[in-house]
């Protein structure tokens, strides 16, 4: 796949943190962008900042329905779909296992796990039938370390860590380019909720210690391009220096 002027690149989780950061550095490439989130009032906002390039869909990832459909404005407004940044997720509530409201963490694994398995259960008959696109998944160190209060969260993002490995297994040879990205700790809403919560060492760290979110955004973008064909299948994870460096992250 090409860089992506002139592609339109779907992203869910869009109105805050990665998702927004993406949705800014993939226009200013010159892509189409579909932002995803419940926020509607965010999204149309940032939407209307971006201009005629940009579709603000309300969705939520939980509901496979709500992704279809989404799919399918973006089809109808740009002609088709190239790129699909699974990014929504949530953490809240952080609790303990013994103490965990059953609802609350089976619905961040409705958002973290389902909601990646509806984005790509959408989006590849159209990518394939058009001969192939990206999907991208943003992971976490959580998705391979269990961490204290985050039972919820390291499950789901361990569960797309390895869907995302079967998308690349069952779909590479059909154009589908399939990866994952480890952003590390970022400066976004999400770390602010983990530092009140007071549990595990990633609460501990200071604002000073997270990357600003344009980071994992440059590399979503990059991860689009035939440099990282190399990559397919596997996990980039920004903690890798010499990733960066590839990238051309630096501070």
């Amino acid at each position: 796949m090409d860089m992506p002027g002139g592609k339109t690149v779907m992203i869910t989780g869009a109105s805050r943190g990665i998702g927004a950061a993406a949705a800014r550095a993939f226009a200013a490439e010159g892509a189409n962008v579909v932002l995803l989130a419940r926020s509607q009032e965010a999204i149309a906002d940032l939407a209307g900042e971006i201009g005629d390039t940009a579709l603000a869909v309300p969705c939520d990832v939980s509901r496979y329905w709500e992704v279809e459909a989404a799919i399918a404005a973006a089809v109808e407004t740009f002609g088709g779909l190239d790129v699909l940044i699974n990014n929504a997720g949530v953490i809240e509530p952080i609790s303990h296992l013994v103490n965990a409201d059953p609802e609350a963490w089976s619905h961040v694994i409705d958002i973290n796990l389902k909601g990646v398995f509806n984005g790509m259960r959408a989006a590849m008959p159209g990518m394939i039938a058009r001969g192939g696109g990206t999907i991208i998944t943003i992971s976490s160190g959580a998705a391979h370390n269990a961490l204290e209060g985050w039972s919820h969260y390291c499950t789901s993002k361990a569960g797309a860590a390895m869907l995302t490995m079967c998308l690349h297994k069952e779909a590479a040879d059909q154009g589908i380019r399939a990866m994952g990205l480890s952003p590390g700790t970022v400066a976004t809403q999400m770390q602010r909720e983990i530092k009140s919560s007071g549990l595990n060492p990633v609460s501990k760290l200071e604002w000073s210690d997270h990357i600003p979110p344009d980071w994992p955004a440059r590399a979503l973008v990059w991860m689009c391009g035939a440099e990282a064909d190399d990559l397919l299948g596997t996990e980039l994870s920004l903690r890798d220096e010499e990733l960066r460096a590839r990238i051309g992250l630096t501070a």
